[in-house]
C-alpha cells in the first residue's frame, strides 16, 4: 500500500485511482464519485440535498446552498467522465419531503443532467419513497449489475460482490507529525463503500467499530479525498478520532 502522497497543484495525476470489485475495473475519483469504464456509469453515494432546508425547518439555520453546490460538482464529473448512466446510491435527499423543497433553478439543473444520461435512484433509509413525477429517472431498491450489487447500506457480515454507501466512510491520518481527516473510499476487492458526495454529509472514521463486520481489519484499502487528488493511504497511518 503506498504512503499518502502530497498534494500537486497544476496536475491532473492522482484526480482518480483504479479500484477493482470482483474483477470488476472502476476509477474511483477524488469527487467522491465511481466511475464503472466499462458500463459509462458514475455512481455517487448520499448526496443528502435538501439537507439545508430540512435543518432549517427546525430552526437550525444553515446556508441554503447546499444543493446547488452538490449538484454542479455531479454535473462536473458527469462531464469529465461523458457518463450515459448516474446512479445514486440512496439517502440522495435528507428526507422524503427534500424533492418538494427543490427551488425551481437547482430541479432545472438535475433535469438537465437527465437530457443526456439515464439516471437511477437507489432507495435509502432517508428516502425511501421517492416521488420522480417531477424529478425524473427510475427508483429501484437495489439494482443488479453484471454481477455485482448496488445498495444504499452495505450487506451484513462478509458480503461480496457489493456497492454501497451508507456510513459514510471518512479517515483521520497521521503523517510526519501532521494529521488530517478527509472522506474516503474503502474496500477490500470483495466490496467497496463510497464516501458521501453531499456537501453536508459529513463523515465516520474508518475505524469506528460500524465498520469491523463489514472489512475485519483484513485487506482494508483506504483511498483519501484529498484537494488535489485522491491517494491511497497505508492502513497503518490510520487514526481514530
Amino acid at each position: 500500500m503506498l504512503q499518502l502522497k502530497p498534494d500537486r497543484l497544476g496536475h491532473e495525476e492522482f484526480r482518480s485511482q483504479p479500484v477493482a470489485v470482483c474483477g470488476k475495473a472502476f476509477l474511483a475519483d477524488m469527487s467522491g464519485a465511481l466511475f464503472w469504464p466499462a458500463e459509462r456509469a458514475l455512481i455517487v453515494a448520499d448526496l443528502h440535498l435538501e439537507k439545508g432546508s430540512a435543518f432549517a425547518s427546525r430552526g437550525q439555520m444553515l446556508p441554503p446552498y447546499d444543493t446547488r453546490e452538490t449538484l454542479q460538482r455531479l454535473t462536473e464529473v458527469i462531464d469529465f467522465y461523458r457518463a450515459e448512466t448516474v446512479i445514486a446510491l440512496g439517502d440522495s435527499f435528507h428526507d422524503v419531503g427534500g424533492p418538494g423543497r427543490m427551488q425551481p433553478d437547482d430541479l432545472a439543473m438535475l433535469r438537465l443532467m437527465q437530457d443526456h444520461c439515464e439516471w437511477i435512484w437507489i432507495a435509502g433509509n432517508h428516502d425511501p419513497h421517492i416521488d420522480v413525477s417531477s424529478l425524473g429517472g427510475h427508483v429501484r431498491p437495489s439494482l443488479d449489475v453484471e454481477g455485482l450489487t448496488l445498495r444504499h447500506e452495505p450487506g451484513p457480515g462478509r458480503t461480496t460482490h457489493e456497492i454501497a454507501g451508507h456510513l459514510h466512510p471518512a479517515a483521520r491520518v497521521a503523517l510526519n507529525g501532521y494529521a488530517m481527516r478527509r472522506p474516503c473510499f474503502i474496500g477490500n476487492g470483495l466490496r467497496l463503500v463510497l464516501p458521501a458526495f453531499g456537501s453536508y454529509a459529513g463523515g465516520l472514521n474508518v475505524l469506528d467499530a460500524a465498520f469491523a463486520p463489514l472489512f475485519d481489519g483484513e485487506g482494508m484499502a483506504v483511498w483519501l479525498l484529498g484537494q488535489e487528488g485522491l491517494y491511497p493511504v497505508a492502513t497503518r497511518l490510520l487514526r481514530e478520532d
